[in-house]
């Protein structure tokens, strides 16, 4: 009787193994599981997405180092198309729209040199306010990619 069930119980380990085995070798030709290289998703126009906290008596401080920090060292950036920049007065949030050739040339940009211009940008703006701490929160950090 246990000799059955032992028979039993390895039939059903096996047929659950090759039930697997049968659906993972089907899947692998599958669109969805074969993945694109980077290349395929860095030929195309890019926008970065920034959302950040601007409180209102702040704003005009905030468009000034805007205008004095990041636009011209944007402006000499490879891939670098233009910028586009909304406040939502409701909200008190800016929302900064910087669009690159392709994601590939955006990502090119070494993070230490883009943190050297976030830390003179902060400089500026401290000076302009007279504080010690940057009054500008990033609320969100993203990328759109047109359609159509």
């Amino acid at each position: 009787m246990k000799i059955k069930f032992n028979v039993k119980e390895k039939i059903k380990n096996l047929s659950f193994l090759f039930i697997f085995l049968f659906i993972f070798l089907f899947q692998i030709n599958s669109p969805t599981l074969n993945a694109l290289p980077m290349d395929t998703y860095q030929s195309g126009p890019v926008t970065e997405e920034l959302r950040l906290k601007i409180p209102s008596e702040f704003k005009k401080v905030w468009l000034q180092a805007e205008k004095e920090v990041w636009e011209p060292w944007l402006s000499i950036q490879s891939g670098f198309l233009g910028r586009q920049i909304f406040w939502d007065k409701e909200k008190e949030e800016a929302l900064i729209l910087v669009n690159w050739e392709n994601k590939k040339l955006w990502k090119s940009i070494s993070m230490n040199e883009v943190n050297e211009v976030q830390e003179k940008f902060e400089e500026n703006v401290k000076t302009s306010l007279n504080t010690n701490v940057n009054p500008f929160e990033l609320i969100y950090e993203g990328e759109l990619v047109k359609q159509g």
